[in-house]
């Protein structure tokens, strides 16, 4: 084995549709762990750090959306490797400065616990601040979306919350959304499995432009 090998940082990462990693961990409202949020969604999410200018967009972004993120049934819970009070303190400039409250939770993950068992840490971005990585959980505690973004660019709020809609339609409907879907959309039926199914389906009143691709209204 080279040394190149040896010295090799093995690094764990959540997988989709399995159960996501478990946390107990500190944060701005109190001690919070992944049962807290059991029958609920939640969008995990981690920045690089406090008092930085895209961090401070993203956070208000979030707070903005809260209530849309409520209304499906998702809390919010945000990370970064900074103390606590350095939350406390970032909060209080965010209300100062920009008049947004900041509603939901922050963890303080100076140990980086939490970011290493969700991959938050990407060497090749820092070895010590965690990159703008968003999960998605469902409410049965399924990791069910992951979203990585760089550092110098922050994310679309507005996605996120569009993808939790469409993952629910997905679940209540057994279907799946094509690019760009948003409620009121049709939705796609999944393709059939076996030749039998494959020549029936044109014939089952779904806006079909072929045998594997048919459109329906939810």
């Amino acid at each position: 084995m080279n040394t190149e090998t040896q010295n090799e940082t093995v690094l764990a990462f959540p997988q989709l549709n399995k159960p996501a990693p478990a946390f107990n961990a500190l944060t701005t409202q109190g001690v919070k762990n992944l049962d807290d949020y059991k029958g609920k969604w939640l969008i995990l999410f981690s920045h690089p750090a406090d008092f930085t200018p895209v961090c401070t967009t993203e956070f208000m972004a979030f707070a903005k959306r809260a209530n849309d993120f409520k209304a499906i049934n998702t809390e919010l819970l945000g990370l970064s490797i900074d103390s606590h009070f350095a939350h406390l303190a970032w909060i209080k400039s965010i209300k100062d400065n920009f008049n947004v409250d900041v509603p939901f939770p922050i963890i303080a993950d100076l140990d980086m616990k939490v970011a290493h068992a969700y991959g938050m840490i990407q060497p090749g971005a820092s070895d010590t601040s965690a990159v703008r990585a968003t999960f998605i959980i469902d409410d049965k505690g399924i990791l069910r979306a992951m979203v990585y973004y760089p550092m110098s660019n922050g994310r679309s709020i507005d996605e996120f919350v569009r993808l939790v809609k469409a993952l629910q339609t997905s679940d209540k409907y057994d279907v799946a959304t094509p690019e760009a879907w948003q409620p009121g959309d049709k939705v796609i039926v999944p393709p059939p499995a076996t030749a039998e199914e494959a020549a029936a389906r044109l014939d089952q009143g779904y806006e079909c432009v072929d045998w594997y691709f048919c459109k329906k209204e939810v």
